[in-house]
């Protein structure tokens, strides 16, 4: 089992997006990316309060629609553990990924910053998954 902490997040407050919503989308990032796995321990409230100074109430609420959507269980007194995994094809070792670095890497050599690449590839997405983007 691996130790709380293993995910750090990272609150954005001027992205406009709801902080339990980043904290649930970021949780789901890690599934998805294998850095989270069954049975690992989700960091406490009060260290992603110490580490990020937002409301407990705030993460709290991420756990519960985590766990509403069946990837974390609640263990009265232990923690807050995954239970489901989100995909395997895009773990860190993934030849997409590697694929996705060095086109990255050629953008950002070819004058592209970070938000003209993110607007690149969300137009790309939105192209080959029209009706999941709208």
């Amino acid at each position: 089992m691996t130790a709380a902490g293993t995910i750090q997040f990272r609150i954005d407050r001027r992205s406009g997006v709801a902080t339990y919503w980043q904290i649930v989308q970021q949780t789901k990032q890690a599934l998805r990316l294998g850095l989270l796995q069954p049975g690992d321990k989700l960091p406490t409230a009060r260290e992603v309060v110490e580490a990020t100074a937002i409301n407990p109430n705030t993460v709290l609420k991420a756990y519960r629609e985590l766990e509403r959507e069946g990837l974390v269980e609640a263990r009265r007194g232990l923690g807050t553990f995954v239970q489901a995994s989100l995909g395997a094809t895009t773990s860190l070792d993934s030849p997409y990924r590697t694929d996705l670095e060095d086109w990255v890497a050629r953008a950002h050599e070819g004058g592209l910053d970070q938000e003209d690449m993110t607007a690149l590839f969300d137009s790309v997405l939105n192209k080959h998954f029209p009706q999941e983007n709208s």
